[in-house]
């Protein structure tokens, strides 16, 4: 007999090679039914796994994340049967599943796909699972493995399996089909009961450009028809809300060939919507005791070298820039951080000096591949709202919860109230990925903890998610449309001083090293604005976007009394324009609908005689005849709703 420790710490002792659904059974009939997949003492496992020793089982359900994982990389499995039957000789390499869904790279050879074949690959997928044909995982030795992709011919699982060692390659068998596989799937095929292919695109084999470009074949699965439906009329408005389509037609930004690739250009409306942004953070900032700085978007390599950005992101960022001085190299700024140390040192501090909270929306660049580049959200050159806190041991739980209140204000004012905390630790068994001692970043990650817990957050820890030099809180957003991002991020960093012998004089008239904290609400300006553009689908907050209203005078004859009521909402601070095209009010109305502005003011001889506005709202509510300053009121109102003070 085995000891088993389910998730609520009970323990149920079953006979030695009982599988998790064995377990699910012994509970409830109805607990096994929606099983789908496992993990045992922390590693993802079948539900037909036998168990061989005492450990710890959590059982998942569709509804998980877990359970979904398995589900939908089970369905790439039978989407690749498909795609072998339908096209014979392709070569599979892997298909892994995603935060949505699944994807199967494939070199198809002398095959091509469209979206015309998104049919017929459907079809047969789903002929396939409705076979019932159970996943079968078994290991397999290097020599059998290697033999039987030589056979095959597909260079790609050879490259795969020549990495591996024996013990550690197995293969999935479902049907008459057979993957290299490493293990998490669902019982059978024929809990799959929806499949939709989405798109195909290219992709380099391991991501190297260099490499074989390989067709990626998107798809998503569910155990539900009905689930499918309202997924696909999500991806729906996802595709109205699409931050590059909405950009476009609201003129908020745009990209030109002849600049480069990922470096977007802002708009006047864009530009001033991010000066916005900056001016809120700004004012929130300068409350909160920050001092802004300006750094340069250049500086010499040996900056990054010590600060160990050079080492970690080198080969991939832009390449060194030489000067006419022999050995001089220059690299474009990949992060604010070292220059903000630079600035820390210029000046001698002691204790009664700290904290020191520089904040800079600095420009940094880093050479993303094109393949990966998309719209606002994974750019070339973006701006951060960086900032960094220098700071005694003593202060660093006040300060960085300082921080937390920080970033959960700019979330709410901005409509973000749906989120996660996320702890991002580093991963125990690959201590090559980071710098600093274990002893630092032990209490990295502890300080990290205590101050989520003070603040009542509700928070997960995630391991292998810090960043090189320290852990990390990250705000996990849920957006309108269900989906999770990353916004904003608070680090602590007991290296980079370090490194670059950042020293305070202490209370003991002895040196002693700073702890600093890396934060930044927004994150990058580029994705922050992509996302709440899809948020609000371009509706954004009253006291952000860039025009708050536009007058339209009915005739070209009340122009004049259009003119004063604008210098009128000018003097209560109301952004508005004034449409004295030779077009009908009614054209005039739609086409200020289709640019989202918030308020139409309409004059016409009854608004004139009365000195008065017929205010219509965005969306077509009808507010009647104001005055200005009652509607100024209206618009103080509705901004004071949603932006509150820090």
């Amino acid at each position: 007999m085995i000891n088993i420790t389910l998730p609520d710490g009970a323990v149920k002792q079953v006979a030695q090679g009982s599988t998790p659904l064995d377990i699910a059974k012994s509970i409830s009939e109805g607990l096994a039914r929606n099983i789908i997949s496992a993990k045992f003492n922390e590693t993802t496992v079948e539900t037909t796994t036998p168990l061989l020793e005492d450990g710890d089982l959590t059982l998942y359900g569709w509804g998980t994340t877990e359970g979904k994982k398995a589900f939908w990389h089970s369905s790439s499995h039978v989407v690749a049967q498909a795609l072998e039957e339908l096209y014979p000789g392709i070569k599979l390499t892997i298909g892994p599943a995603i935060e949505n869904g699944f994807y199967y790279d494939v070199d198809f050879g002398n095959h091509s796909i469209s979206e015309k074949d998104f049919p017929n690959i459907e079809k047969k997928a789903l002929e396939i699972a409705r076979g019932k044909h159970d996943f079968k995982m078994r290991e397999v030795s290097k020599a059998d493995a290697l033999a039987y992709y030589d056979e095959q011919q597909n260079i790609y699982k050879v490259e795969l399996i020549e990495n591996l060692t024996d013990g550690e390659i197995t293969f999935c068998d479902h049907s008459t089909f057979t993957d290299l596989c490493r293990g998490g799937h669902i019982p059978n095929t024929g809990i799959i009961k929806a499949i939709k292919i989405l798109s195909v695109a290219g992709a380099y084999w391991r991501g190297d450009e260099n490499n074989t470009q390989l067709t990626r074949v998107y798809g998503i699965s569910f155990p539900k028809q009905k689930e499918l439906t309202e997924y696909l009329a999500l991806l729906e408005e996802a595709k109205k809300r699409d931050h590059r389509k909405l950009g476009k037609e609201l003129e908020l930004f745009t990209f030109s060939q002849r600049v480069g690739q990922g470096l977007p250009l802002w708009l006047p409306k864009g530009a001033a919507l991010r000066e916005r942004l900056e001016d809120f953070l700004k004012k929130a900032q300068k409350k909160a005791g920050y001092e802004m700085v300006v750094t340069p978007h250049i500086g010499q390599k040996e900056l990054y070298v010590t600060s160990g950005h050079y080492a970690k992101y080198g080969e991939d960022s832009f390449q060194p820039i030489e000067t006419p001085k022999q050995d001089e190299e220059f690299l474009l700024k990949p992060m604010n951080c070292p220059h903000h140390c630079e600035i820390y040192n210029a000046s001698p501090f002691s204790y009664k000096d700290l904290p020191k909270r520089y904040a800079e929306f600095g420009t940094v660049y880093r050479y993303e591949q094109s393949g990966e580049l998309h719209g606002l959200t994974r750019v070339r050159g973006f701006t951060q709202d960086d900032a960094h806190i220098f700071c005694t041991p003593d202060q660093l739980n006040d300060e960085f919860k300082n921080v937390i209140d920080l970033s959960l204000y700019v979330l709410g004012s901005l409509g973000f109230e749906n989120f996660t905390a996320q702890v991002s630790v580093r991963d125990l068994e690959k201590p090559e990925k980071y710098i600093g001692s274990v002893e630092n970043w032990e209490k990295a990650e502890q300080a990290i903890i205590d101050a989520a817990e003070e603040r009542g957050l509700n928070f997960v820890v995630e391991s292998g998610e810090a960043a090189f030099y320290g852990p990390k809180l990250d705000f996990m957003v849920k957006d309108a449309l269900g989906r999770n991002w990353q916004l904003g991020t608070i680090q602590v960093d007991y290296n980079l001083p370090e490194r670059f012998d950042l020293t305070y004089k202490g209370s003991d008239n002895e040196l002693h090293r700073p702890v600093m904290i890396h934060r930044a609400p927004f994150g990058s300006l580029e994705r922050f604005v992509a996302l709440l553009l899809e948020h609000t689908g371009g509706n954004f907050p009253l006291w952000l976007i860039p025009q708050q209203a536009i007058v339209l005078p009915v005739s070209e004859k009340h122009e004049k009394y259009a003119e004063k009521v604008l210098n009128s909402l000018e003097n209560h601070e109301i952004r508005a324009l004034i449409d004295n095209r030779n077009e009908t009010v009614g054209k005039k109305i739609r086409e200020a609908e289709l640019k989202k502005i918030p308020f139409m003011l309409i004059v016409g001889e009854n608004e004139e005689e009365a000195e008065t506005i017929a205010v219509r709202k965005h969306g077509g509510d009808d507010l009647g005849s104001l005055s200005v300053k009652r509607f100024s009121d209206l618009v103080s109102k509705e901004i004071n709703s949603t932006l509150k003070s820090f």
